[in-house]
Protein backbone atom coordinates (compact mmCIF):
# COMPACT_ATOMS: atom_id res chain seq x y z
CA UNK A 1 0.00 0.00 0.00
CA UNK A 2 2.93 2.30 0.84
CA UNK A 3 4.32 1.25 -2.29
CA UNK A 4 1.35 2.61 -4.35
CA UNK A 5 0.36 5.40 -2.88
CA UNK A 6 4.12 6.50 -3.50
CA UNK A 7 3.71 5.99 -7.11
CA UNK A 8 0.58 7.96 -6.92
CA UNK A 9 1.98 11.07 -5.39
CA UNK A 10 4.93 10.96 -7.79
CA UNK A 11 4.38 14.98 -9.74
CA UNK A 12 3.58 14.57 -13.44
CA UNK A 13 6.45 15.64 -16.17
CA UNK A 14 5.33 19.28 -16.84
CA UNK A 15 4.97 20.89 -20.38
CA UNK A 16 8.55 22.14 -20.33
CA UNK A 17 10.21 18.76 -19.77
CA UNK A 18 13.11 17.34 -22.43
CA UNK A 19 10.30 15.89 -25.24
CA UNK A 20 9.44 19.23 -25.97
CA UNK A 21 12.45 20.89 -26.55
CA UNK A 22 13.61 18.25 -28.93
CA UNK A 23 10.86 18.42 -30.95
CA UNK A 24 10.95 22.01 -31.21
CA UNK A 25 14.62 20.79 -32.47
CA UNK A 26 14.09 19.01 -34.91
CA UNK A 27 11.64 21.10 -35.90
CA UNK A 28 14.30 24.37 -36.78
CA UNK A 29 16.81 21.21 -37.89
CA UNK A 30 14.60 20.51 -40.72
CA UNK A 31 13.61 24.56 -41.62
CA UNK A 32 17.47 24.96 -41.85
CA UNK A 33 17.71 21.86 -44.13
CA UNK A 34 15.15 23.03 -46.56
CA UNK A 35 16.07 26.24 -46.76
CA UNK A 36 20.03 25.05 -47.11
CA UNK A 37 18.23 22.73 -50.16
CA UNK A 38 16.30 26.09 -51.24
CA UNK A 39 19.95 27.69 -51.09
CA UNK A 40 22.20 25.44 -53.36
CA UNK A 41 19.17 24.19 -55.35
CA UNK A 42 19.15 28.20 -56.34
CA UNK A 43 23.24 28.40 -56.64
CA UNK A 44 23.22 25.57 -58.92
CA UNK A 45 20.19 27.17 -61.01
CA UNK A 46 22.44 30.26 -61.42
CA UNK A 47 25.92 28.36 -62.17
CA UNK A 48 23.82 26.61 -65.14
CA UNK A 49 22.72 29.23 -66.82
CA UNK A 50 19.16 29.61 -65.47
CA UNK A 51 19.11 33.13 -64.90
CA UNK A 52 21.91 34.29 -67.24
CA UNK A 53 20.99 32.25 -70.32
CA UNK A 54 21.12 33.74 -73.80
CA UNK A 55 19.55 37.04 -75.24
CA UNK A 56 16.24 35.14 -75.66
CA UNK A 57 15.49 35.22 -71.55
CA UNK A 58 12.00 36.94 -71.43
CA UNK A 59 13.28 38.36 -68.01
CA UNK A 60 15.84 41.02 -69.72
CA UNK A 61 14.48 41.63 -73.25
CA UNK A 62 17.80 42.25 -74.92
CA UNK A 63 19.90 39.32 -73.29
CA UNK A 64 21.24 39.22 -69.75
CA UNK A 65 23.14 42.02 -68.16
CA UNK A 66 25.85 39.88 -67.20
CA UNK A 67 26.61 36.79 -69.37
CA UNK A 68 26.48 37.80 -72.62
CA UNK A 69 29.75 39.10 -74.55
CA UNK A 70 29.46 42.56 -76.32
CA UNK A 71 29.35 42.12 -80.04
CA UNK A 72 32.97 42.34 -81.67
CA UNK A 73 32.93 45.66 -83.82
CA UNK A 74 33.15 45.29 -87.69
CA UNK A 75 36.58 45.22 -89.11
CA UNK A 76 37.92 47.95 -91.16
CA UNK A 77 37.80 47.48 -94.87
CA UNK A 78 40.61 48.70 -97.35
CA UNK A 79 38.63 50.17 -100.34
CA UNK A 80 40.94 48.91 -103.60
CA UNK A 81 39.11 51.65 -105.64
CA UNK A 82 39.56 55.08 -103.71
CA UNK A 83 37.57 58.22 -105.71
CA UNK A 84 40.28 60.51 -105.00
CA UNK A 85 44.03 60.80 -104.63
CA UNK A 86 46.44 63.12 -103.13
CA UNK A 87 50.10 62.42 -102.95
CA UNK A 88 53.02 63.41 -100.44
CA UNK A 89 56.53 63.43 -100.13
CA UNK A 90 60.23 64.41 -101.87
CA UNK A 91 61.23 65.03 -105.28
CA UNK A 92 60.88 61.49 -106.26
CA UNK A 93 56.70 61.63 -106.62
CA UNK A 94 57.17 65.12 -107.85
CA UNK A 95 59.18 63.78 -110.81
CA UNK A 96 62.38 65.78 -110.37
CA UNK A 97 64.85 65.34 -113.15
CA UNK A 98 62.85 63.08 -114.78
CA UNK A 99 61.62 65.04 -117.96
CA UNK A 100 64.15 67.41 -117.85
CA UNK A 101 67.62 68.82 -116.05
CA UNK A 102 67.24 70.23 -112.79
CA UNK A 103 63.14 70.36 -113.36
CA UNK A 104 59.78 68.83 -111.51
CA UNK A 105 57.74 67.14 -114.07
CA UNK A 106 54.85 66.28 -111.84
CA UNK A 107 52.77 65.00 -115.15
CA UNK A 108 54.84 61.74 -114.64
CA UNK A 109 54.80 61.06 -111.19
CA UNK A 110 54.42 57.44 -110.36
CA UNK A 111 50.98 58.56 -108.29
CA UNK A 112 49.45 61.50 -109.62
CA UNK A 113 50.85 61.57 -112.97
CA UNK A 114 48.98 62.01 -116.64
CA UNK A 115 51.77 60.86 -118.86
CA UNK A 116 52.78 57.96 -117.41
CA UNK A 117 50.67 54.65 -116.16
CA UNK A 118 50.35 55.95 -112.50
CA UNK A 119 47.76 55.43 -109.82
CA UNK A 120 45.46 58.56 -110.39
CA UNK A 121 45.49 56.89 -114.35
CA UNK A 122 44.56 53.36 -113.11
CA UNK A 123 42.34 54.10 -109.75
CA UNK A 124 40.36 57.20 -110.63
CA UNK A 125 37.74 57.61 -113.89
CA UNK A 126 39.03 59.37 -116.87
CA UNK A 127 36.79 62.80 -116.59
CA UNK A 128 39.20 62.99 -112.86
CA UNK A 129 42.08 61.92 -114.38
CA UNK A 130 43.32 65.70 -115.10
CA UNK A 131 43.28 66.86 -111.57
CA UNK A 132 39.60 67.68 -110.67
CA UNK A 133 40.16 64.24 -107.90
CA UNK A 134 43.88 64.26 -107.66
CA UNK A 135 46.36 66.58 -105.98
CA UNK A 136 50.41 66.65 -105.70
CA UNK A 137 51.61 68.15 -102.92
CA UNK A 138 55.04 66.63 -102.89
CA UNK A 139 57.75 68.72 -102.87
CA UNK A 140 61.49 68.44 -103.71
CA UNK A 141 63.94 68.46 -101.10
CA UNK A 142 61.46 67.66 -98.29
CA UNK A 143 62.57 65.44 -95.23
CA UNK A 144 59.85 63.85 -92.92
CA UNK A 145 59.46 67.38 -90.76
CA UNK A 146 57.47 68.53 -93.68
CA UNK A 147 55.11 65.82 -93.76
CA UNK A 148 52.48 67.43 -91.23
CA UNK A 149 52.78 70.78 -93.35
CA UNK A 150 51.58 68.45 -96.86
CA UNK A 151 48.89 67.13 -95.25
CA UNK A 152 46.89 70.26 -93.88
CA UNK A 153 47.97 71.44 -97.45
CA UNK A 154 46.07 68.39 -98.94
CA UNK A 155 42.81 67.02 -96.31
CA UNK A 156 40.51 70.26 -97.30
CA UNK A 157 40.14 68.00 -100.41
CA UNK A 158 39.76 64.95 -98.06
CA UNK A 159 41.05 62.79 -100.90
CA UNK A 160 40.00 59.11 -100.02
CA UNK A 161 44.02 58.09 -100.63
CA UNK A 162 46.72 59.33 -99.14
CA UNK A 163 50.28 58.31 -100.83
CA UNK A 164 53.78 59.29 -99.17
CA UNK A 165 57.05 58.53 -100.16
CA UNK A 166 59.61 60.01 -97.94
CA UNK A 167 62.89 59.54 -96.50
CA UNK A 168 65.51 59.53 -99.03
CA UNK A 169 66.62 63.28 -98.34
CA UNK A 170 66.93 62.51 -94.83
CA UNK A 171 69.74 60.14 -95.08
CA UNK A 172 71.19 61.94 -97.71
CA UNK A 173 72.56 64.56 -95.92
CA UNK A 174 76.61 66.50 -96.89
CA UNK A 175 77.73 64.07 -93.84
CA UNK A 176 76.33 60.94 -92.32
CA UNK A 177 76.70 62.85 -88.78
CA UNK A 178 73.86 65.04 -90.38
CA UNK A 179 71.28 62.40 -90.69
CA UNK A 180 67.62 62.99 -89.29
CA UNK A 181 67.82 60.76 -85.69
CA UNK A 182 65.54 57.34 -86.32
CA UNK A 183 64.17 58.96 -83.56
CA UNK A 184 63.43 61.96 -84.91
CA UNK A 185 62.02 60.18 -87.93
CA UNK A 186 59.65 57.75 -86.18
CA UNK A 187 58.59 60.30 -84.29
CA UNK A 188 57.47 63.01 -86.94
CA UNK A 189 55.88 60.71 -89.08
CA UNK A 190 53.99 59.34 -86.12
CA UNK A 191 52.74 62.89 -85.45
CA UNK A 192 51.87 63.94 -89.24
CA UNK A 193 49.84 60.62 -89.35
CA UNK A 194 47.93 61.20 -86.45
CA UNK A 195 47.56 64.65 -87.73
CA UNK A 196 46.08 63.17 -90.82
CA UNK A 197 43.65 60.53 -88.77
CA UNK A 198 42.07 63.33 -86.83
CA UNK A 199 41.23 65.24 -90.02
CA UNK A 200 40.72 62.73 -92.03
CA UNK A 201 39.65 59.53 -89.86
CA UNK A 202 38.58 57.72 -92.93
CA UNK A 203 41.29 58.45 -95.59
CA UNK A 204 43.69 55.24 -96.80
CA UNK A 205 47.16 55.98 -96.20
CA UNK A 206 49.87 53.75 -98.62
CA UNK A 207 53.51 54.62 -97.48
CA UNK A 208 56.37 53.22 -99.72
CA UNK A 209 59.41 52.40 -98.54
CA UNK A 210 62.58 54.46 -98.88
CA UNK A 211 64.40 53.08 -101.80
CA UNK A 212 67.98 51.25 -101.66
CA UNK A 213 70.24 54.31 -101.71
CA UNK A 214 73.52 51.38 -101.70
CA UNK A 215 72.00 50.37 -104.52
CA UNK A 216 71.35 53.24 -106.70
CA UNK A 217 75.68 53.92 -105.76
CA UNK A 218 76.08 50.69 -107.14
CA UNK A 219 73.67 51.07 -110.23
CA UNK A 220 75.12 54.64 -111.18
CA UNK A 221 78.15 54.70 -110.11
CA UNK A 222 78.76 52.08 -113.25
CA UNK A 223 78.34 55.36 -115.40
CA UNK A 224 81.37 58.13 -115.94
CA UNK A 225 78.97 61.25 -116.41
CA UNK A 226 76.99 59.61 -113.84
CA UNK A 227 80.33 59.85 -111.22
CA UNK A 228 81.20 63.11 -112.38
CA UNK A 229 77.78 64.55 -111.83
CA UNK A 230 77.57 63.29 -108.55
CA UNK A 231 80.54 65.29 -107.42
CA UNK A 232 78.11 68.20 -107.60
CA UNK A 233 76.73 67.10 -104.51
CA UNK A 234 73.73 64.89 -104.59
CA UNK A 235 73.54 62.82 -101.53
CA UNK A 236 77.45 63.14 -101.03
CA UNK A 237 76.45 61.14 -97.63
CA UNK A 238 76.43 58.05 -100.16
CA UNK A 239 77.10 58.68 -103.87
CA UNK A 240 80.74 61.39 -102.97
CA UNK A 241 84.12 59.29 -103.50
CA UNK A 242 81.75 56.71 -105.72
CA UNK A 243 85.12 54.61 -106.73
CA UNK A 244 86.70 54.77 -103.13
CA UNK A 245 86.71 51.82 -101.85
CA UNK A 246 89.05 52.58 -98.47
CA UNK A 247 87.84 51.47 -94.75
CA UNK A 248 86.49 54.91 -93.98
CA UNK A 249 84.37 55.15 -97.60
CA UNK A 250 82.88 51.80 -96.84
CA UNK A 251 82.13 52.18 -93.19
CA UNK A 252 80.53 55.76 -94.43
CA UNK A 253 78.47 53.82 -97.00
CA UNK A 254 77.27 51.44 -94.34
CA UNK A 255 75.97 53.76 -92.08
CA UNK A 256 73.96 55.48 -94.57
CA UNK A 257 72.46 51.83 -95.76
CA UNK A 258 71.95 51.54 -91.93
CA UNK A 259 70.12 54.33 -91.14
CA UNK A 260 67.71 53.53 -94.19
CA UNK A 261 67.06 50.58 -92.78
CA UNK A 262 65.80 51.92 -89.47
CA UNK A 263 63.91 54.67 -91.42
CA UNK A 264 61.94 51.70 -92.91
CA UNK A 265 61.34 49.81 -89.45
CA UNK A 266 59.95 52.84 -88.24
CA UNK A 267 57.58 53.55 -90.98
CA UNK A 268 56.41 50.16 -90.92
CA UNK A 269 55.96 50.31 -87.06
CA UNK A 270 54.06 53.48 -87.12
CA UNK A 271 51.70 52.35 -90.27
CA UNK A 272 50.92 48.85 -88.82
CA UNK A 273 49.12 50.91 -85.58
CA UNK A 274 46.38 52.29 -88.28
CA UNK A 275 44.02 49.83 -89.32
CA UNK A 276 43.89 52.42 -92.67
CA UNK A 277 47.59 52.38 -93.44
CA UNK A 278 49.28 50.06 -95.68
CA UNK A 279 53.59 50.10 -95.98
CA UNK A 280 54.98 48.77 -98.72
CA UNK A 281 58.70 47.34 -98.40
CA UNK A 282 58.69 46.52 -102.11
CA UNK A 283 59.99 49.89 -103.09
CA UNK A 284 63.20 49.68 -101.09
CA UNK A 285 63.71 45.61 -102.19
CA UNK A 286 63.34 46.52 -105.86
CA UNK A 287 66.28 46.06 -107.69
CA UNK A 288 66.75 48.78 -110.25
CA UNK A 289 68.64 49.07 -112.95
CA UNK A 290 70.62 51.84 -114.46
CA UNK A 291 67.91 52.74 -117.00
CA UNK A 292 65.40 53.57 -114.57
CA UNK A 293 67.62 56.19 -113.33
CA UNK A 294 67.32 59.97 -114.19
CA UNK A 295 70.05 60.42 -117.88
CA UNK A 296 70.38 64.03 -115.77
CA UNK A 297 71.76 62.92 -112.49
CA UNK A 298 71.34 59.11 -111.82
CA UNK A 299 69.77 59.53 -108.85
CA UNK A 300 66.05 60.18 -109.11
CA UNK A 301 63.95 57.64 -111.43
CA UNK A 302 63.38 58.53 -115.04
CA UNK A 303 60.19 57.73 -116.70
CA UNK A 304 60.59 54.16 -116.76
CA UNK A 305 61.44 54.17 -113.20
CA UNK A 306 58.61 56.00 -112.27
CA UNK A 307 56.75 53.19 -113.69
CA UNK A 308 57.76 50.74 -111.92
CA UNK A 309 57.09 53.18 -108.84
CA UNK A 310 53.29 53.03 -109.98
CA UNK A 311 53.51 49.54 -110.84
CA UNK A 312 54.55 48.35 -107.31
CA UNK A 313 51.95 50.83 -105.43
CA UNK A 314 48.99 49.65 -107.92
CA UNK A 315 49.67 46.11 -106.48
CA UNK A 316 49.68 46.86 -102.72
CA UNK A 317 46.69 49.27 -102.74
CA UNK A 318 44.55 46.65 -104.89
CA UNK A 319 45.17 43.68 -103.22
CA UNK A 320 42.97 42.20 -100.91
Amino acid sequence: MRGSAARRVRPTPTATSAPTTTTTTRTATRTATRTAVAVLTAGAVLASGGCFGGSDDASHPGGPRGGKRPAAKPSVLWNTKPGSIASLGDSITRGFDACSVLSDCPEVSWSTGTEVNSLARRLLPASSRSGARSWNYAKTGAVMSDLSGQIQSAVGHEPELVTVLIGANDACRDSVDDMTPTAAFQAAFGAALKTLRRELPKTQVYVASVPDLKRLWSEGRKNVLGRQIWKLGICPSMLKDADATDPAAVERRRRVENRVDEYNTALKSVCAQDALCRYDGAVHNYQFSEDELSRWDWFHPSKEGQQQLADMAYRRITAP
